[in-house]
């Protein structure tokens, strides 16, 4: 709020300065045309418009009511010294150059003048007196003459001004602020249901997978895989339950230490020697050594070994293929089986493992999956990701 307010200020006083200047400007052109006032009291304003310049320009840079003080008193002293001796022969064109002093350089000093009560009593005394002495310079005048009640008008439309722009500014501040803290809310919802997304996707291609092993009693499975793979999935579920966020460091090693950028070929070997161990013999094709950003490389790995999870799990087989290939801005691979397939319909939309683990992840670093699969006749998954 500070800054606003810092902000709010500066622009009244910008405001006060450039007003004040151009009017000042207007008004001293205006008596300097022969025969508006004498040459001697032209003369001696010279100092009184340079004081009250001098104001206004320290007033662009500081708070200080010290100048808009000082560029009252100067003003004033202008109207006093243009109409003296105050005998009725003040011209008329010099009553108007009045007029713009009164009401343009002297009321713009109002801008700054309404934050406080003794700024507010100073505003006061500038109004009436500036007023006054301009219904003074009209010759004839009835009271409040159309002359006067320009200058008036000049005081309340900077006093109006001033008064808007103080109030709107906290007013748009609050709903700044208050914007904020729903986008913070919100961004901090979305993270917050991103690791949620992430929590389910690993224990369902982790945990989950080691206990469907378990409730078959382990078949296909030597002992020692299957005791290796219950301990990773121990060790990643103390770092959920302690709040970590774990990422891949192979296809079935969890850390919390992200890299920027890793190579595509020794994760694969990791991906079958996993598989290897549990039964499934994963046959590699294509391309061999591709550098992706950690976080693609991590949902790439994570649905392909879901793919090859799915194929160990439903295919009916113990062998799968593995296509590798990339090129200038993509990166693919093509899983493939000779199992029993299954009929795309029958395929349940609110299913986890694919839906989520594979195409959910894919979707988030910008990458896709399709699948091609019919009764009898195996099944095909390809997995795009971007460089």
């Amino acid at each position: 709020m500070e800054q606003f307010a810092h902000e709010r200020d500066r622009l009244l006083r910008s405001t006060a300065r450039g007003l004040g200047l151009a009017s000042l400007v207007v008004c001293l052109v205006c008596l300097a045309i022969p025969g508006v006032v004498p040459l001697g009291t032209l003369l001696s304003t010279i100092p009184l418009f340079a004081v009250f310049v001098f104001c206004l320009v320290r007033l662009g840079s500081s708070g200080s009511v010290l100048w808009p003080v000082l560029g009252i008193a100067a003003g004033l002293s202008i109207l006093v010294l243009v109409q003296v001796p105050f005998d009725g022969t003040t011209t008329p064109a010099a009553a108007t150059s009045l007029v713009t002093l009164a009401g343009g350089g002297i009321a713009a000093l109002a801008i700054v003048l309404t934050g406080s009560l003794p700024r507010i009593l100073i505003l006061a005394t500038g109004l009436i007196a500036s007023t006054a002495l301009v219904e003074l310079a009209v010759p004839g005048a009835r009271v409040l003459s159309s002359q006067s009640a320009t200058v008036l008008l000049g005081w309340a439309l900077c006093a109006t001004f001033a008064y808007w722009l103080s109030a709107t500014v906290p007013r748009a501040a609050r709903q700044i602020y208050s914007i904020g803290r729903a986008h913070r809310a919100e961004r901090q919802a979305s993270e917050t249901e991103a690791q949620r997304r992430q929590g389910a996707r690993l224990l369902h291609d982790t945990v989950l997978a080691t206990l469907t092993l378990l409730a078959h009693s382990g078949v296909g499975v030597a002992p020692t895989a299957l005791q290796q793979q219950a301990g990773d999935d121990a060790r990643l579920l103390r770092q959920l339950r302690l709040g970590g966020t774990p990422v891949p460091q192979s296809s079935e090693h969890f850390n919390v230490e992200p890299v920027e950028e890793s190579a595509l070929g020794h994760t694969l070997e990791s991906v079958k020697q996993r598989f290897g161990r549990m039964g499934l013999e994963v046959s590699w094709h294509g391309t061999g050594q591709v550098l992706l950003p950690s976080d693609v490389l991590d949902a790439f790995l994570l649905a392909l070994a879901e793919c090859l999870e799915n194929v160990r799990r439903h295919a009916g087989v113990t062998d799968a293929h593995v296509t590798i290939t990339d090129d200038e801005t993509t990166v693919r691979a093509m899983v493939t089986d000779a199992g029993v397939g299954f009929s795309l319909d029958d395929i349940d939309s609110a299913r986890l493992g694919f839906k989520d683990s594979v195409v959910g992840r894919l979707k988030e670093v910008g990458g896709n999956a399709r699948l091609f699969s019919s009764p009898g006749a195996g099944t095909t998954v390809v997995l795009e990701v971007p460089r």
